[in-house]
């Protein structure tokens, strides 16, 4: 079985993490659509 390529952890939060979904207007949306859904929001 192929395993795809393991991506740093550290590159990932700086991609997809919070810190980065706040930065752009964006991103808080993407936050607030979750928050509606009833997700909850981790800080990392």
């Amino acid at each position: 079985m192929h395993y795809p390529h393991k991506i740093s952890r550290t590159k990932k939060v700086r991609s997809v993490g919070f810190r980065s979904r706040m930065k752009t207007r964006k991103g808080r949306a993407i936050l607030n659509r979750k928050r509606r859904l009833g997700r909850k929001i981790r800080v990392r």
